[in-house]
């Protein structure tokens, strides 16, 4: 068995907001915009000039907190009191996650998603995120209808802070590092040699192109350099994610950084960066010894992941003992990974990162 689903279609280039109304009239004249306070004024007022001049109206609603179940349902009454069925996000993750599952959950309900930083794959991603109110990870929810556009604006990506491009490359790198454990195993398995291809682009293109994306994002400049790092954010980590077939592929680090996110102490970490401290102690995990991958560790360094709990301060050894014990992870996708999950193992990865608590890496 073998799925691929993906947005319907993509645009990325320099100034797009000024022209969305052309993209979305076609589709509908009607919709309702889920975006936060600071995305709206980032995009605006290039983009309500847009819409107004193609004849789209729209309502906006601003949102704060997390994708949740209370949220969406909140949504959800809205768009069908408005009598609407395209749901447009503009925003991070956590808007565009809201924006999607939204639109899913609507009868012929279908979004639109623009992002304004490229921290995850979010716009692209065949699925929605759902947090406690406070934060915690509740699951990850696979999406029935996928964007019909993906509309990206490199001008406004180019102007966020570089923090967030570094958590885009180290979420898309996880992608490679967390899919190729499964072929060890099933090294002929079709679905799973597309996935670990299509992530191997990403970390190809950060090999040629990360260092100066960074540098361009720095001086708010678009560029070939950050359009191609965007490209691979956001497209490439999510066509990976939208890759499936027979063998489940969840991702080991992913399963920590979910766990992670019901620390409080570590709320303010983006979401790539806890994926990244999770990729280091899944390198302690599948190396088995107490050095991770060289190659991993100069990455996340590059990019500025946290390498330690140091947040936690004096309770983050009695934290690492509690994750340990409650990493969740189905037994038919650890049944495929070639090193093993038990919880001591778990906790003994933990407590190995230890070693780089120093003042330079100690996020």
């Amino acid at each position: 068995m073998l799925a691929i689903k993906t947005p319907h279609t993509w645009f990325h280039h320099a100034g797009i907001r000024h022209d969305a109304g052309e993209y979305i009239a076609p589709l509908t004249q009607n919709i309702l915009i889920i975006t936060s306070a600071q995305a709206w004024a980032r995009v605006n007022p290039a983009l309500e000039n847009s819409l107004r001049s193609s004849g789209v109206a729209w309502q906006t609603e601003i949102m704060t907190g997390y994708c949740t179940d209370e949220r969406v349902a909140h949504y959800v009454k809205r768009a069908r009191k408005l009598g609407v069925q395209y749901i447009v996000g503009v925003g991070g993750g956590r808007v565009l996650d809201t924006a999607k599952a939204v639109a899913d959950a609507l009868d012929g309900g279908a979004s639109i998603t623009i992002p304004t930083v490229a921290s995850t794959c979010a716009a692209w991603s065949p699925l929605s995120v759902f947090y406690t109110e406070e934060g915690g990870q509740l699951r990850s929810q696979p999406l029935k209808t996928l964007p019909r556009l993906v509309l990206v604006d490199s001008e406004i990506i180019a102007q966020s802070d570089v923090r967030y491009l570094k958590a885009g490359i180290v979420d898309a790198l996880a992608k490679w590092y967390e899919f190729r454990p499964y072929l060890q195993h099933t090294p002929d398995n079709l679905s799973l040699q597309l996935k670990v291809q299509t992530a191997r682009l990403a970390v190809d293109i950060y090999e040629k192109h990360g260092q100066q994306a960074l540098r361009d994002n720095q001086a708010h400049l678009v560029s070939d350099a950050l359009i191609s790092v965007i490209d691979a954010n956001i497209a490439v980590a999510g066509m990976a994610n939208s890759i499936r077939g027979e063998i489940p592929t969840p991702g080991v680090a992913h399963a920590i950084h979910n766990r992670l996110t019901y620390e409080p102490a570590l709320r303010d970490w983006l979401h790539g960066e806890r994926v990244g401290y999770s990729l280091l102690v899944q390198s302690f995990l599948e190396n088995d010894s107490d050095t991770p991958d060289a190659t991993l560790l100069a990455l996340l360094r590059q990019y500025d992941a946290p390498l330690t709990l140091a947040p936690l301060k004096e309770i983050r050894l009695a934290v690492i003992q509690a994750v340990a014990r409650s990493i969740s992870f189905p037994k038919v996708a650890a049944d495929h990974l070639p090193f093993s999950l038990d919880p001591a193992r778990i906790e003994r990865a933990l407590r190995q990162t230890e070693q780089f608590f120093t003042p330079r890496y100690a996020v």
